[in-house]
């Protein structure tokens, strides 16, 4: 769900199922897979659907914001780490169930029949279609039937009181049928994708996102602000209507996407024939995925209980996790996403015909590249935390304190940015040389290590803590990949220019360096000094310091000949001149 829960980086850029904005997907791997995207010619031109994707996901996002930061101030931050607590479950579902195995086998399986078949393999999606739905269902009902088990287990911890547990469970019985709408919004999304249209599965959350504002909107008409919601006190009709309503979004979502099924000449027929869908290729090409997948969710359960057991009350929690998580997760599908995008293709041509050195050389570009376009947001996310939070967050049941207390888990996450994009950058090459296996086996030992840091900080944070304790595990995580995959990459196609790299990333963080510094001397002269108490000082804050931060970071650059900040800035001049 855009802007309502911590989102898997198995998502695409190109508005696959599997990071469709809107989908509850949840996973705290670094990076997972981002295959090429399978167009046909039927979807028109790739810089057509890109520009309309592009547009659908800035759009989403910003909508996403907008729902993120009413849901705050409708539900607070005690009730509100429930709500979100609930909804990590049908994300982690969905994952094992769906999510991994359909950006990597299920997407390219319905290209190679679309391309073998004489039908464009239209048989064979509407029986696979009739499969899963089948599956999703029964999948959909024993997880509800098994919501309280599951509930007990992920909230019990010495902060949880049984108030607090009951109503996760409560807000489980409403949300987890979205499992099914997710599921089935993700395979009308592939098999748009494999016909050639992205665009509908890009728009199609939007839908999702308003229906969640308006039920919002509804929630204030009809109850207000005045008193404060807590586990005890929070009404059936007032936990019905948000969370029939978050069903609700995930029901438009998928219905939104049926009109343009017909629109590419795609007929849902009933076809009951699971022996010919070739189960046994499927689980075959799945494996390794499922073992990556598998791995991150058990984190992913680890992190939900820890994060229950410090925000039961009116901590720091999964609210304030999953917001900052937003955050991080928006600079890095902007920046890293993108770079990927634009090599991977390159990457895997050079990789496919033995060209390893300009594999390389792409990769040593891609850091350079992601570093270097990074480190502004990295510092802007350290520097003026306090203020972006409390202007993104703050207000209804959210109050100044609870956003400041937001912004201290964005500044942890500041520095978990750049290793989730780097690691994000190396696991992409071993997905251009085929090494599904080699990602899957390096994710484990930082899968333990990532459980591990979530445990030990939990065990010695205070409570109020705990959020921005288990963002800095992520962080911790994100690097050992980081460098676990550059080890493993260099054995496997030799050296790296890891020496050009790093004095690239040292004139980098010279140059951040001083921009955080200029930042932080100047904001401390502003009212509010860094702790802005509403929004008029906050948007001050971030206008003075944002433009700090910006000049400072391009003249050192500039000044230091960081070449791909020159390029930039050389292809900028060079617009305006014309």
């Amino acid at each position: 769900m855009n802007g309502g829960l911590y989102r898997s980086t198995h998502a695409t850029p190109d508005g696959r199922p599997s990071a469709q904005e809107g989908v509850t997907v949840v996973s705290v791997d670094a990076p997972a897979s981002e295959p090429q995207r399978q167009s046909a010619p039927e979807g028109g031109s790739t810089a057509g659907q890109s520009a309309i994707m592009a547009i659908g996901s800035l759009v989403s996002r910003v909508i996403g914001f907008v729902r993120n930061a009413l849901i705050g101030m409708v539900l607070g931050q005690a009730v509100g780490n429930a709500y979100t607590g609930a909804q990590f479950l049908p994300g982690q579902i969905y994952e094992l169930l769906l999510g991994g195995i359909l950006s990597s086998v299920l997407i390219p399986l319905l290209v190679r029949r679309r391309k073998a078949e004489p039908d464009g393999g239209q048989e064979f999606t509407q029986r696979l279609l009739s499969f899963a739905v089948v599956m999703l269902g029964i999948a959909t009902v024993l997880v509800v039937l098994a919501a309280p088990l599951i509930t007990a287990i992920q909230t019990s911890g010495d902060n949880t009181d049984q108030a607090f547990r009951e109503l996760v469970t409560n807000f489980s019985y409403l949300i987890l049928p979205i499992i099914f709408f997710t599921g089935l919004s993700a395979l009308i999304g592939a098999v748009l994708n494999v016909r050639g249209h992205f665009a509908a599965p890009m728009w199609a959350p939007i839908l999702n996102n308003i229906v969640v504002i308006a039920v919002c909107g509804v929630f204030l008409l009809a109850f207000g602000t005045d008193k404060e919601l807590t586990a005890e006190n929070i009404s059936t009709a007032e936990l019905v209507l948000i969370g029939a309503g978050t069903l609700l979004g995930m029901v438009v979502q998928a219905v939104g996407l049926l009109p343009a099924l017909r629109k590419v000449g795609f007929r849902w027929k009933w076809r009951w024939a699971p022996r010919e869908l070739g189960l046994r290729e499927i689980g075959h090409l799945a494996g390794w995925m499922l073992c990556y997948v598998a791995a991150n969710q058990i984190a992913v359960f680890a992190l939900v209980r820890a994060l229950n057991s410090a925000g039961g009350e009116d901590n720091p929690g999964a609210l304030a996790f999953n917001n900052v998580f937003l955050l991080m997760m928006m600079a890095h599908g902007i920046i890293g996403v993108s770079v990927i995008t634009a090599l991977l293709p390159k990457m895997s041509a050079a990789a496919a015909e033995g060209r390893l050195n300009e594999v390389v050389d792409d990769l040593s570009r891609g850091i350079r590249l992601v570093s270097a376009a990074l480190a502004p947001i990295v510092v802007a996310y350290a520097v003026l935390s306090g203020p972006i939070a409390v202007f993104l967050f703050q207000g209804g049941r959210i109050t100044n304190a609870d956003a400041l207390d937001m912004g201290t888990v964005l500044t942890v996450a500041a520095f978990a940015v750049l290793p989730l994009s780097i690691s994000f950058l190396c696991t992409n090459v071993f997905y251009a040389l085929q090494g599904n296996k080699t990602a899957a086996l390096i994710n484990l030992p930082v899968v333990a290590a990532r459980i591990t840091g979530y445990f030990v900080l939990a065990a010695i944070l205070d409570a109020s803590l705990t959020a921005a304790g288990m963002t800095a595990a992520n962080g911790i995580s994100y690097l050992l990949s980081a460098l676990i995959s550059l080890a493993v990459l260099r054995r496997r196609i030799g050296r790296l220019n890891l020496g050009s790299v790093l004095v690239a990333l040292l004139k980098v963080a010279v140059a951040a360096g001083v921009a955080a510094g200029l930042a932080l001397f100047v904001v401390q002269l502003l009212p509010g000094s860094g702790e802005p108490d509403g929004r008029v000082e906050a948007i001050v804050q971030i206008a003075v310091g944002g433009a700090v931060i910006l000049i400072a970071y391009l003249g050192t650059a500039l000044l230091l000949r960081v070449h791909e900040v020159s390029q930039v800035v050389g292809m900028v001049r060079r617009k305006i001149g014309r």
